[in-house]
């Protein structure tokens, strides 16, 4: 559990539970005289919350440069604190008079305002204006709050690849997330079943990629609906204004273009990249499919960083997500450009030459000043120098490369693939298959006991993922994705050893009236049975 001090009343229901937390009488109200007070460098993130407060309640809440006034809302940044804070830690104090969050950089200042709007009413979370008045008004409780993330990367997946999902949605997924304190949203914009980003240099991606003749009927896997589905993708328009709207809540869009296998919707496109030519069609069901790019043609390669070109024009991201994943090698044992290619590279393996490609792939970005990131199969060929893994198929992958000096994001099957099931009650949506209730995230530990503390500074963080065959629509998604994506919020800001389920529990239930104020279609534990699932 938080910390906790001197408490007079139970804690307030934060979530993520702060490190420290001290609990002091009376509260502090906000009122028709209530300012805003920017200190220098704090303008940008005092705006976000003014809007963010002036939305629900109604009040002006000017914001005013100087001095602070009683009353006041101030926001200082504090440089000294960065060696014990960090850039996204903050110092909350909530006192009758005032309210004061010091950070050391914007994102701390924002995650103190999101901490303190969480004190509030719920209703302070509503997107319009609240129309009648609260018992006890727009009160935050006092208290003294010192707080900062456990990890780097906290992040979600969303897949508009199997099903779209509209720019709208994305930017409410982002709300959400900053709600939750978490910072990094993986797209899976490319696999074979549609290509959902612009990419000016090549117009067919687009023009043929995003259009499937028909999709898995809802409810019969084994059968297609007969709907024509698409064409949908990102513009290169839309993809700015999701990477500004995030940046401005502290949240990163991390692109994901899967390359060399899922990449049957650009051979749609653009046949000659594969080993054996030939028609293609965007691919109807899910699953793998054989044909993938092929690394012995130099047309490929050229293709690839002409996409990956303008994908970091798009996206400020440190890390470039290139997939790596469910590659099936097949087609290059018998592609005579593949074979040649890897005897003229001294290879000995297909798996040698997938690494070749991610090498000649890191080299690229590296030019960009980005850096590779893959799932775990990119080590089965040995690891390219500056590559980050991305562990799904359980942690031993994060375990190798963590343990070899790379870097490492925790996604396992077994705690973060919130496609699978809640629950085993009837009624539960259909979904991939598997089981991971809320207490199974919860109980999730980034960093393995098996690594040497020495290496433990390489998990960087862990991230839920939220696969999209068997989510149709927006609503579908923020079901699968919470509560569970509060409880790795949790799991990966909060300090390990305040872990406690039960005290989760009773403040989730709070928590859950701030996703009813925004709308979120979150799974709904029936009366009396908790919200472990099981």
């Amino acid at each position: 559990m938080t910390a906790l001090t001197n408490s007079w009343a139970a804690p307030p229901a934060l979530v993520p539970a702060p490190a420290k937390m001290t609990v002091a009488e009376g509260t502090f109200r906000l009122t028709r005289e209530t300012l805003i007070c920017a200190g220098t460098g704090a303008e940008a993130e005092a705006r976000t919350l003014g809007v963010a407060l002036r939305t629900p309640t109604g009040l002006p809440l000017p914001l005013k440069a100087g001095e602070p006034k009683a009353g006041a809302i101030v926001l200082q940044l504090d440089r000294s604190l960065e060696p014990q804070l960090g850039a996204e830690g903050y110092r909350l104090s909530v006192t009758p008079a005032r309210v004061t969050i010091c950070a050391a950089a914007g994102a701390g200042l924002f995650y103190g305002g999101v901490t303190f709007r969480q004190l509030l009413p719920p209703q302070v979370f509503a997107t319009k204006r609240v129309a009648r008045a609260l018992d006890g008004g727009w009160a935050a409780p006092c208290v003294e709050i010192e707080d900062k993330p456990r990890f780097a990367w906290r992040g979600l997946l969303l897949d508009p690849a199997r099903h779209f999902m509209p720019p709208e949605f994305v930017k409410k997924l982002v709300d959400v997330m900053a709600l939750h304190k978490l910072n990094t949203l993986q797209l899976h914009l490319t696999d074979d079943q549609g290509w959902r980003i612009e990419i000016k240099k090549h117009p067919l991606l687009t023009k043929l990629g995003s259009v499937r003749k028909e999709s898995p009927m809802h409810g019969d896997r084994k059968r297609g609906d007969g709907k024509r589905y698409g064409p949908f993708f990102y513009t290169q328009r839309q993809i700015r204004d999701l990477v500004a709207y995030a940046q401005a809540r502290h949240v990163t869009l991390v692109p994901e273009i899967e390359m060399p296998g899922h990449f049957l919707a650009a051979l749609v496109a653009y046949p000659h990249l594969s080993c054996r030519g030939g028609q293609f069609e965007v691919r109807t069901r899910w699953g793998i499919e054989p044909d993938i790019l092929c690394p012995g043609n130099d047309a490929a390669l050229a293709f690839v960083k002409d996409v990956l070109g303008e994908v970091c024009d798009l996206f400020p991201s440190r890390f470039i997500h290139i997939g790596g994943d469910e590659a099936p090698r097949d087609r290059w044992k018998s592609c005579p450009k593949c074979q040649a290619r890897l005897r003229a590279e001294g290879l000995t393996s297909e798996a040698q030459l997938q690494t070749w490609l991610n090498r000649r792939v890191e080299e690229f970005l590296a030019s960009k000043g980005r850096r590779l990131l893959g799932w775990d199969e990119i080590l089965e060929g040995g690891l390219t120098p500056g590559a980050a893994v991305m562990s799904w198929r359980g942690i031993k992958g994060g375990i190798a490369a963590a343990s070899a000096g790379h870097d490492v994001v925790m996604a396992p099957t077994t705690h973060c693939y919130f496609d699978y099931a809640q629950s085993k009650a009837p009624g539960e949506p259909e979904c991939i298959g598997g089981f991971i209730p809320l207490s199974r995230v919860y109980e999730f530990e980034p960093v393995p006991a098996e690594l040497p503390e020495s290496k433990s500074r390489h998990i960087l963080g862990a991230q839920g993922t939220l696969w999209s065959e068997y989510m149709w629509t927006p609503r579908d998604v923020e079901y699968f994705a919470f509560p569970r994506a509060a409880a790795l919020a949790e799991v990966v800001w909060s300090p390990a050893e305040q872990k406690d389920f039960a005290g989760f529990e009773r403040r989730l239930q709070n928590h859950l009236l701030r996703l009813d104020q925004l709308g979120v279609n979150y799974r709904k534990e029936p009366a009396g049975a908790g919200t472990s699932g099981r």
